[in-house]
């Protein structure tokens, strides 16, 4: 049995942060982002949002999409960074929002490739032959953790939730393989400083701004590059695919140096490779599924099609996922 993608879904908060809104908050230029990064704006939760209100919003349109129930919900996996509160895991708190009494969930820490880790989970309970449906959400409110005075960080990220409900798939169609990875060597080169057990709040942590996003970038960026294009020409090698064989690459949607440089590893074309982050801005495990949704939107895919999710994150963490669209 494999498991399906039978519905995606995605939200984005009404709120935008243009590169000229930060022209006026930091030291930049709308033209000092574009050629670094390719963002144009990113959306920004209002006043009182939360990770799991906008988790709640994907999951109440995968349902509405798909005709199911909330008590036909089996499982709940939300991807994330930025969980609206310590302990109380956000899965546990969209699971009490959207009435799914008889599911149960939990929340998956990787950073920009958890959306990947999650749907690697959610498949393999689907394929246990358990489970039948289950939700998967990658979102971050990265607003929460960003210091808008660090223009380093704050012209990346955004805020933004996507998701899909996994299903048993009644022919060779879903998710044919994953390679997932991690090396916690480089755990201080991109992370929080403060806020964990490590280092718990503080005046003297405040006062440093350590609760907020630290990023080696040149660091960073060298690893990002190298190892999510590995992983996408690993996955499609290990089985015997083409890059003029993928219908979409997907990857993840931090910069656009970095995926261009995953693409050509690959032999991919342009109009093979979904980019969208100048709309959204890296949105951390909130990019693949939202990407993935636009292209169902668009409609990119047809059934048969070859689909390679591509991502890396801080941990450092990184994978890819082979799916032949249903």
């Amino acid at each position: 049995m494999k498991a399906k993608i039978s519905t995606t879904a995605k939200y984005l908060p009404k709120k935008t942060l243009t590169n000229s809104d930060l022209e006026k908050m930091v030291d930049t230029s709308n033209e000092w982002i574009l050629s670094r990064t390719g963002i144009e704006k990113r959306h920004i939760v209002s006043e009182g949002e939360a990770t799991s209100d906008m988790c709640k919003e994907v999951a109440i349109a995968l349902m509405e999409k798909s005709g199911k129930k909330p008590e036909e919900i089996d499982l709940i996996l939300i991807a994330t960074s930025t969980p609206d509160v310590p302990v109380v895991s956000t899965a546990a708190l969209v699971q009490d929002k959207i009435g799914a009494t008889n599911a149960w969930g939990y929340d998956i820490v990787a950073a920009c490739t958890g959306f990947v880790y999650a749907m690697e989970t959610g498949a393999k309970l689907v394929e246990s032959g358990k489970y039948k449906n289950v939700i998967v959400i990658g979102a971050d409110t990265m607003s929460s953790i960003i210091d808008y005075t660090d223009r380093n960080t704050c012209v990346i990220f955004g805020d933004g939730a996507g998701g899909v409900l996994l299903e048993p798939s009644d022919d060779d169609c879903g998710i044919l393989d994953a390679i997932l990875l991690a090396d916690g060597s480089g755990h201080k080169y991109l992370t929080v400083p403060a806020g964990g057990s490590l280092r718990p709040a503080s005046k003297e942590t405040i006062d440093k701004k350590m609760h907020y996003v630290y990023q080696d970038g040149k660091t960073v960026f060298k690893f990002a590059v190298k190892n999510m294009a590995d992983v996408s020409k690993e996955i499609l090698d290990k089985n015997n695919i083409l890059g003029k064989d993928l219908k979409l690459f997907i990857p993840h949607q931090a910069n656009k140096r970095i995926i261009d440089a995953a693409a050509k590893r690959c032999g991919l074309s342009e109009d093979q490779v979904l980019v969208n982050i100048g709309k959204y801005g890296n949105t951390t495990a909130g990019t693949i599924p939202i990407a993935l949704d636009d292209a169902v939107e668009a409609k990119m895919l047809k059934k048969n099609d070859l689909v390679l999710f591509a991502a890396f994150g801080g941990g450092f963490t990184w994978g890819s996922m082979l799916i032949k669209w249903s």
